[in-house]
């Protein structure tokens, strides 16, 4: 598939191995949190088929059609990722593209279930994105989605974080330019990461307006076993550090 301009930050070797090496940690928040989370909203997928959009390594494909998917097609733009994924989350009903969320509109086919783990927020233009999942999805389908929480995205000079008491325990967190849209700079393993910004409100309007009908919004907090292993988790309690949103097309 045809390639736009748009950052491609996973192709990046400094950045994709700083990754890799988070995703391999069994105290990463990801495992603990936030895909937990996921799977308690997760419909039914035996005999469906599912479109999963920001896959990374496919392990989600993988587990899609474990679970008995007819269908599961994995998409993404990083060829590093998808080298993973084809490696090790393989299977005669999973398909890997390397595909730009911006070029839904040339993917062809109707899916029962679109998925996404925490790639919305690199999507400038989210108003279009919801029009073209909606477009895919046969009427009675879900959209099931994480994304960084907005209170991480909102600030723009990267002067927010956690407000620390004497013994360095974290007591609130510090964010602004909550409700300015838009595109934000930052360092995350390299220099130059950039994210885009949209309050909560925006968020949910822009899904209503396409069609869809909200069913679950989460902000996931650690379960008893995930603070048994990661004890700091529970500072989840005082930020959310992830949003799910599941909706439905009628």
């Amino acid at each position: 598939m045809s390639q736009k301009s748009e950052q491609n930050i996973y192709d990046n070797p400094a950045f994709f191995d700083g990754y890799y090496a988070l995703r391999e940690k069994d105290t990463c928040l990801n495992d603990l949190v936030e895909q937990p989370a996921m799977a308690a909203l997760l419909p039914d997928t035996r005999g469906k088929s599912v479109l999963d959009l920001g896959c990374g390594y496919g392990r989600n494909c993988l587990a899609f059609a474990r679970q008995g998917a007819a269908r599961v097609v994995g998409l993404d733009i990083s060829e590093k990722m998808l080298a993973v994924a084809r490696r090790e989350s393989g299977g005669a009903t999973v398909e890997y593209l390397r595909m730009s969320m911006t070029e839904l509109a040339s993917l062809a086919g109707a899916f029962d279930l679109v998925y996404s783990s925490l790639a919305f927020h690199y999507i400038e233009d989210f108003p279009q994105l919801a029009d073209d999942i909606y477009r895919l999805l046969r009427p009675g389908g879900h959209l099931l989605f994480s994304q960084e929480h907005p209170i991480i995205t909102a600030t723009v000079d990267g002067q927010g974080g956690w407000n620390r008491g004497p013994d360095g325990a974290p007591l609130s967190y510090t964010f602004s330019n909550y409700c300015q849209s838009g595109r934000r700079e930052s360092h995350w393993f390299i220099d130059g990461v950039v994210k885009y910004h949209r309050p909560m409100g925006e968020i949910l309007t822009t899904l209503a307006k396409a069609g869809f009908v909200l069913e679950e919004v989460c902000e996931p907090v650690p379960p008893p076993w995930a603070l048994e292993k990661l004890p700091a988790a529970a500072k989840e309690f005082l930020k959310p550090n992830f949003l799910i949103v599941k909706a439905s097309k009628r």
